[in-house]
């Protein structure tokens, strides 16, 4: 092909067809992240509101690494350091509820998260005056935009059921359900058999998977994979005039420490970002038709996601499971974000 051919072939307009796939890619994904937030869940939180191209409607708090009491103010806290344009509403669940993941491989979460959840970060968020239910803001957004939300769970799934009893139709109504938690080959971390998200609410987990909607698995033989280290925070924007960038790289530096000390490992995994990942860069994952379920009340197996892999016909999947991961892309994706926003923060 002559250059001259070569130049008009490049810029000859696009089809119809074109223009709407054009169109799609730069639409912003709207989402609802659910999570129990703790030093790597604020992570995938802090990235997804900063990324211009998602649209984070809420911030729901669940039980689960830590109490309800610290989910709700950690939302608060992450949102108050954060300080996005526009600020998503903010779904608190009950107060008492208890830490519902005592420990991560054998160590206690409060050693390996701290004691609120979010490391050595001073908490200053306050109780809001008028708080909304978690399940109640999401049944609200979902039912004002059907089929066009996407739910990010980074915690156990309580705050879905109990949104499908307000609205038995909330979850056919969502755009789809992104699901961090449970495992296919590599065993827990909650326990032997069972991931901490899905051990936490069994039956919650169990209610989800079998549920007709459109579920994505993002389990922990792919979230694992994200890893930062130690020499990974070269690549990330360290200044201290920065409020934003100190409180990332305060973050960060925590859960480093608490892997070395705690776990022998020089490195931890960014599962909520892995699960972010598969929201806002699909093409970055694989993903696998599977069948799915939950044990929920075995003596050495509660909350152990059990795969039927024996040859099965389609309509025998109910979920879609994420299977590899293109790590390098993804972790450009996480810094990318940060580097932005901090350009930003100074123009």
């Amino acid at each position: 092909m002559s250059p001259e051919k070569s130049v008009e072939h490049s810029y000859s307009p696009l089809t119809k067809a074109q223009q709407i796939e054009v169109s799609a890619a730069m639409k912003k994904h709207k989402v609802i992240i659910d999570a129990d937030p703790g030093v790597i869940d604020a992570l995938a939180i802090i990235v997804a509101l900063l990324d211009p191209q998602v649209e984070v409607l809420a911030l729901t708090a669940t039980a689960g690494i830590v109490p309800g009491t610290y989910a709700n103010r950690n939302l608060q806290a992450i949102l108050n350091r954060v300080d996005p344009p526009k600020f998503p509403r903010v779904g608190c669940c009950e107060e008492h509820l208890p830490a519902s993941i005592p420990s991560l491989r054998e160590v206690p979460t409060p050693l390996l998260m701290g004691e609120t959840g979010l490391g050595d970060f001073m908490i200053d968020a306050v109780t809001l005056a008028s708080p909304h239910s978690s399940a109640k803001v999401m049944v609200e957004l979902v039912k004002n935009a059907p089929g066009e939300i996407t739910i990010l769970t980074l915690g156990p799934l309580t705050n879905l059921v109990l949104a499908s009893e307000i609205s038995p139709d909330f979850l056919r109504e969502t755009r789809q359900i992104v699901c961090l938690g449970g495992s296919i080959h590599e065993g827990g971390d909650a326990t032997a058999a069972a991931e901490g998200n899905i051990y936490a609410d069994p039956d919650s987990a169990r209610f989800v998977f079998k549920s007709n909607c459109h579920k994505i698995l993002v389990p922990l033989d792919v979230s694992d994979q994200l890893w930062l280290s130690f020499s990974d925070l070269s690549r990330l924007p360290q200044d201290q005039s920065s409020e934003l960038s100190a409180f990332i790289i305060q973050l960060i530096s925590f859960a480093l420490r608490s892997a070395r000390r705690h776990l022998g490992q020089e490195g931890v995994a960014l599962r909520g970002l892995a699960a972010l990942t598969a929201v806002t860069r699909p093409q970055l994952f694989a993903r696998r038709l599977m069948a799915v379920d939950v044990e929920t009340s075995g003596e050495l197996t509660r909350g152990m996601t059990v795969v039927d892999q024996r040859g099965l016909r389609h309509e025998d999947a109910n979920l879609e499971v994420v299977t590899e991961i293109e790590t390098r892309p993804a972790f450009d994706y996480f810094t990318g974000v940060l580097w932005n926003a901090l350009e930003n923060e100074k123009s």
